[in-house]
């Protein structure tokens, strides 16, 4: 068997492919950005044909970098930006329109009118998910009303959606020339039109949306022995490879850290943080504004769930102040930034830009900074941007042990941020409890890879796939009960400032 498996990685700002060896190891790796289109105040957009381009460069300088063919990689695995919506013509291979991406707004007024007419809870009990303008239903539904001749076309067959896993494997898999329109459960899980239940497209939600059926995907395992199909662009690898895996990325993540276990749980730091807990085959049902969710299903198995908190600005919310505000020229000089003082100095930023998330679902948020005074410089709005994306997540791990229960021992954390040592010492003080990180930080395309793998054989079981996890740091609290409670309390004050801000019909 061939040595090696790949996987690629599509993320919200940057398409990656990656190389992992049997023992979780990273062989290779190559990376590209992709532009971020803001057409208007709260619209985000990417150009799907850009993303395509840039997976085609990414394997290819990937694969040469590492000396390697189409034979020696045993399985492909893809993970992907979740609900961000591509609608295509399946006879050109041209996209109707710009991929609307998952923090885009603009479908406030449809997930609003769900909710006031009662269908947001038929939503709740059959997807697990609040109405919300985070999810890809509303942006088809945005799309086939707003852009010419897309429902004509939908309705003759030959307009087609997908998240971006769906976009890069029909392409992977020959395009116009026969390639495979799929997706797994993941991904079908984060539409607000599949049944968690049947696991399948529910033909009530699509009526919510006035989607035709024939538009969507075929749902498969996260793990496919049958194979998404082969890898066959002209040139790249050289041959053929079977793909076998395919995870929204918060999903990938969370193999990536083998959470197999009930009660396991991550926390991502990418753009907004997304953290899971694992609740095995059981369908928990959150009454604290969490999303239920499939964690994933490998081959015939059952389908495994979870729990999700998903806050839509943290990594996004550095980015700011260097793009925006011009206070930094790099994200990792946040660190240096935010260490030239104690604390905030009593400022507290939240980060609303796309409304808030879970726990609180409300589009109506924007953001804000309070507790300013004259004595506040840069450094305390630094420090104040890393503790909200760590109060974010107390928020979210607060909801998580009142809907199952669970108290976290450790918190895995992976992505970006976590390589901010500052960030991560306090997110330790804001949970009281350890944060640990592993040695193969960039979860998400190893577990992409560990999903491929396993359809194959690569790797036998789970079981073989926790021998690989092993820690590189974990930070300790170390603030006092009183510091944590205070600190928090203010927190919530400050989440109040954000509400309301925005009239929404």
């Amino acid at each position: 068997m061939a040595d090696f498996v790949g996987a690629v990685d599509q993320g919200t700002t940057s398409t990656r492919f990656m190389i992992f060896d049997h023992g979780g190891n990273e062989v290779a790796r190559h990376q590209l950005e992709h532009e971020q289109i803001l057409p208007q105040a709260g619209w985000v957009e990417h150009n799907p044909a850009e993303i395509w381009e840039r997976t085609v460069t990414v394997v290819r300088t990937a694969m040469q970098k590492a000396n390697l063919g189409a034979k020696d990689l045993a399985a492909l695995g893809i993970t992907n930006q979740r609900e961000t919506a591509v609608v295509w013509d399946r006879r050109s291979g041209r996209p109707y329109y710009n991929a609307i991406v998952w923090q885009d707004t603009r479908t406030d007024r449809i997930a609003s009118a769900l909710d006031r007419d009662g269908r947001g809870d038929v939503i709740r009990r059959k997807a697990g998910l609040p109405p919300a303008t985070y999810f890809s239903g509303g942006k088809i539904q945005w799309i086939l009303e707003n852009v010419d001749g897309v429902r004509e076309a939908a309705e003759r067959g030959d307009a087609i959606f997908g998240n971006t896993d769906s976009w890069v494997l029909w392409n992977m898999t020959g395009g116009v020339d026969g390639g495979n329109h799929l997706t797994d459960v993941t991904n079908a899980s984060r539409t607000m039109l599949m049944n968690l239940e049947t696991l399948d497209w529910d033909d009530e939600l699509l009526g919510f949306f006035n989607i035709p059926r024939q538009m969507l995907p075929e749902i498969r395992p996260s793990s496919d022995p049958n194979t998404y199909g082969v890898a066959r662009w002209p040139g790249t690898l050289g041959g053929e490879v079977p793909l076998t895996g395919d995870l929204g990325d918060q999903q990938a993540a969370t193999v990536g850290q083998v959470c197999f276990a009930p009660g396991e749980a991550k926390n991502t730091y990418g753009t907004g943080n997304f953290m899971l807990l694992n609740t095995g085959t059981e369908l928990v049902r959150s009454e604290n504004g969490l999303l239920t969710t499939v964690c994933y299903k490998f081959g015939d198995a059952a389908p495994i769930y979870a729990l999700e908190g998903s806050i839509a600005v943290t990594g996004s919310a550095v980015q700011w102040l260097r793009d925006q505000l011009h206070i930094i020229n790099d994200a990792s000089e946040s660190e240096r930034l935010a260490s030239e003082v104690p604390d905030s100095g009593g400022v507290y930023f939240v980060p609303a830009f796309s409304g808030l998330f879970a726990p609180y679902w409300r589009s109506d948020a924007r953001g804000a900074i309070v507790g300013l005074s004259r004595f506040n410089t840069s450094a305390h709005i630094a420090r104040a941007t890393l503790e909200s994306i760590c109060y974010q997540s107390r928020d979210v791990v607060d909801a998580m042990a009142q809907d199952s229960g669970v108290t976290l021992d450790v918190l895995k954390v992976d992505g970006g941020i976590t390589a901010n040592n500052l960030a991560m010492q306090i997110q330790a003080d804001v949970l009281g409890v350890p944060v640990s990180q592993p040695v193969v930080a960039e979860t998400t395309a190893l577990g992409a890879a560990y999903a491929a793998g396993l359809a194959v054989g690569f790797w036998k079981n789970t079981d073989e796939l926790r021998e690989n996890w092993n820690e590189a740091k974990r930070w300790q609290p170390q603030w006092s009960e009183e510091q944590r409670s205070l600190g928090y309390a203010k927190w919530k004050k400050a989440v109040e400032r954000t509400l309301n801000w925005v009239d929404v019909d």
